[in-house]
C-alpha cells in the first residue's frame, strides 16, 4: 500500500470513529506515519482527502453489501442476501468502521456544518433507494411481489429500516440486537408476498 492509500484508509477510520470535523490533520499524519509534506503531496486539502474517503468507503459497502447479489435469481432473492450482507459483512466490519458505518456518521455531522459535503453522501444514499426501488418493482414483474404494494414506499420502509439498524448496532453492538433488526426487516419483505 503506498503513502496516498494509507492516508484514505486511516483517515476512513478516523472519520468513522471521529467525525470529520473532529478528525485533525495531525490526527491523520499520527495514523499515517506521515509529514504535513507527505499529506500535502498528495492532498491540497482535508476536503479533498473527503472525497477520496467517500470513494474508498462506497468501494468498500459495494464490495460487502452487493457480494453475491448478481447471482440471486430473484428480486427478492436479491434483497434477502444484500440484507444478509448488510448484517454479516459490512455493520461487523470493525476493520475498516471501527466506530460504525461512516456515511451515518458523516451525514449527521456534516448536514448543517458543511451542507455541501453532506450533499455528496446524500447521493449515495438516493442510489441506494432507488436501486432498492427496482429491485422491488422486478419482483412485481417477476411475481414475487404483490402488485398493489407501493414499491417507493416499501424502499424507503427498507433503506430506513437499515439506516436505524447501523445507528443502534453502532451504539449498542449487540448482535442479538442486530440479529433481530434485520430478521424484522427480513419479514417486512416477506409480507410483500402475494397472499396464497
Amino acid at each position: 500500500m503506498d503513502l496516498k492509500e494509507k492516508i484514505i484508509i486511516e483517515s476512513l477510520k478516523l472519520f468513522s470513529m471521529k467525525g470529520f470535523l473532529s478528525t485533525s490533520i495531525q490526527d491523520i499524519l499520527e495514523a499515517s506515519g506521515t509529514s504535513k509534506g507527505g499529506f500535502y503531496n498528495h492532498f491540497q486539502s482535508k476536503e479533498e482527502l473527503f472525497y477520496q474517503v467517500l470513494r474508498e468507503a462506497q468501494k468498500i459497502w459495494r464490495e460487502r453489501n452487493l457480494r453475491g447479489v448478481n447471482e440471486a435469481p430473484g428480486a427478492v432473492d436479491k434483497l434477502r442476501r444484500l440484507l444478509a450482507n448488510y448484517r454479516d459483512r459490512y455493520l461487523k466490519d470493525s476493520e475498516n468502521f471501527p466506530g460504525g458505518c461512516l456515511f451515518v456518521t458523516l451525514s449527521v455531522e456534516l448536514d448543517d456544518q458543511l451542507p455541501h459535503l453532506a450533499r455528496e453522501i446524500n447521493k449515495g444514499f438516493e442510489g441506494f433507494r432507488a436501486m432498492l426501488n427496482r429491485w422491488l418493482e422486478k419482483g412485481k414483474k417477476e411475481g414475487s411481489i404483490r402488485e398493489d404494494v407501493n414499491t417507493a414506499a416499501a424502499a424507503d420502509l427498507i433503506f430506513n429500516g437499515m439506516l436505524g439498524t447501523s445507528v443502534t448496532y453502532g451504539t449498542q453492538k449487540s448482535p442479538s440486537g442486530l440479529e433481530q433488526s434485520i430478521a424484522a426487516l427480513m419479514d417486512y419483505l416477506e409480507g410483500l408476498a402475494p397472499w396464497s
